[in-house]
């Protein structure tokens, strides 16, 4: 977010009027022929807008960059910035919500390619992410909660693009401790582990190996 600096606002005004005897008469017939047969602009060009308050305030910016990435950008009566929607030269874009301490809260995105991922993300007060939810373009989802403190995840749900499910569980170190899920064929299984990755349980119970 930049501290952009006011510039001017356009505003278009079409006035309609009816031209008397003695108005057409100084005018001539010519001019008020053209006056009431003259096409009013319809497209205003420009690299920037600014949206000015009642106080003359910035509260919004529609811009091209120097990059290639249009924006808009909203703001609040203090000119804190609370949302923005932009769309980068590459097609990339995205959809994004601020306090009104400038840290972001909520974004909404996804890629460039055709076929990429698409998500939406939640964040805390102080900036770190505390969920996500994902899709990608093989059909494959999963929602994802962080800690709010150390941003690692500690609980995914997700969906395979075969259609099983599964639940996973963190410890404080994001390491994978509990799994709950059922195959697309529809036999659940459980799998629990140690802090070094070491499976301690599981159900169904796997046949000892032969000796």
């Amino acid at each position: 977010m930049d501290n952009r600096k006011p510039w001017l606002m356009v505003l278009t005004a079409l006035v309609g009027g009816v031209i008397g005897g003695a108005g057409a008469a100084m005018l001539g017939a010519s001019n008020a022929f053209a006056l009431r047969h003259a096409h009013h602009p319809r497209t205003i060009e420009a690299e920037r807008f600014v949206l000015l308050g009642r106080n003359g305030d910035q509260r919004g910016v529609l811009q091209v960059s120097d990059k290639g990435s249009a924006a808009i950008y909203l703001n609040d009566e203090n000119g804190k910035e609370r949302a923005e929607l932009k769309v980068g030269s590459d097609g990339r874009s995205s959809l994004g919500f601020y306090d009104a301490e400038g840290n972001r809260r909520v974004v909404v995105g996804v890629g460039a390619p055709s076929r990429s991922q698409a998500g939406i993300g939640i964040f805390s007060a102080d900036g770190n992410q505390v969920a996500g939810l994902s899709s990608t373009a093989g059909g494959e989802v999963s929602l994802t909660l962080y800690d709010s403190k150390s941003g690692l995840a500690r609980a995914g749900l997700g969906l395979s693009s075969d259609g099983a499910p599964a639940l996973a569980l963190f410890d404080q170190n994001g390491k994978d401790r509990a799994e709950l899920h059922v195959t697309s064929s529809g036999k659940p299984g459980l799998a629990l582990a140690d802090e070094s990755g070491k499976s301690i349980a599981g159900l169904p119970m796997q046949p000892a190996p032969a000796q």
